[in-house]
């Protein structure tokens, strides 16, 4: 919704002010420019990413639109199953886990959290670390370095999808430069024709570096930059996972160990302590 709105403010605002200079549109209307430099920086993007961070980006796209998947409302599921979840080891041991965590799909624990459920990058990386539980593994310490090393890898992947695009970004200036060179060339080859023809070729040309320019700063800059908050929410949502199983195994109760998820997270989706309390206060019985 915002990148929408967004687009249509920087358009409106550079035609408007255009217009109400007294500019013609007609100039600003060079299809082969926008050619050169879109194609041109695809191109380059093409030439420059990996085959995963070209796919990655082809699904980051929906992203634009959607936005981040986690508000208030997701953290609070989220904080609920994990107390579900610690609740059933602390009084059954880990063990109990183990039908859950191997299948998740048919487990009754995750089935209350349709959204959750759906979200399998997140369910998947709660149920491997859940697993190794079930398995031994009692070492908070080492535990916790090792999802930091996954995290870390994860968001890695995702910054090179937001940083390939902030660097396409960074070209295309030069990129319009390069069209609008070519329009100087063009416009050479004219030399000849009338100052009112060779003055709209000149405005073609230069059309070249104001695109080039507005595509930078105004949209695709940006998006890079959203992608990366976007990123940055999906890896604080695995911290929050991280920070309430370090908990757990440290042998804090379940509240405690939900409330070292809810600390960390971002003041503008972190629910209340009433909040959370009150929530899993009421969950019904299993």
């Amino acid at each position: 919704m915002f990148f929408i709105i967004g687009t249509v403010i920087v358009i409106g605002s550079v035609v408007g002010g255009y217009m109400g200079g007294g500019g013609h549109m007609d100039v600003l209307w060079q299809p082969f420019e926008f050619l050169i430099i879109l194609g041109a920086a695809i191109g380059s993007y093409v030439i420059g990413a990996p085959k995963a961070v070209l796919q990655g980006t082809i699904k980051a796209m929906p992203l634009l639109l959607r936005g981040s998947r986690h508000s208030k409302a997701s953290y609070i599921e989220l904080l609920s199953l994990l107390y579900l979840i610690f609740k059933l080891a602390k009084t059954k041991g880990d063990l109990a886990l183990e039908s859950h965590v191997e299948k998740p799909d048919e487990s009754p624990l995750f089935q209350r959290f349709p959204k959750f459920n759906a979200d399998h990058h997140s369910r998947d990386f709660l149920c491997d670390y859940l697993r190794l539980l079930t398995l031994g593994t009692n070492n908070p310490h080492e535990l916790e370095t090792i999802i930091d090393e996954e995290i870390e890898a994860h968001h890695h992947e995702m910054h090179a999808i937001s940083g390939a695009i902030v660097n396409m970004a960074d070209g295309m200036p030069a990129l319009g430069i390069v069209a609008a060179v070519l329009g100087v060339i063009h416009t050479m080859g004219s030399i000849t024709e009338p100052p009112a023809v060779l003055g709209h070729l000149i405005g073609a040309a230069l059309v070249g570096t104001f695109f080039g320019v507005l595509c930078c700063y105004g949209f695709v800059g940006p998006v890079g930059r959203f992608l990366e908050s976007v990123y940055a929410s999906e890896t604080k949502y695995l911290q929050a996972i991280k920070a309430g199983i370090i908990g757990h195994m440290q042998g804090y109760a379940p509240q405690v160990s939900i409330e070292f998820s809810r600390k960390i997270l971002p003041h503008e989706v972190r629910p209340s302590f009433q909040e959370v309390e009150e929530t899993v206060t009421n969950l019904p019985p299993d």
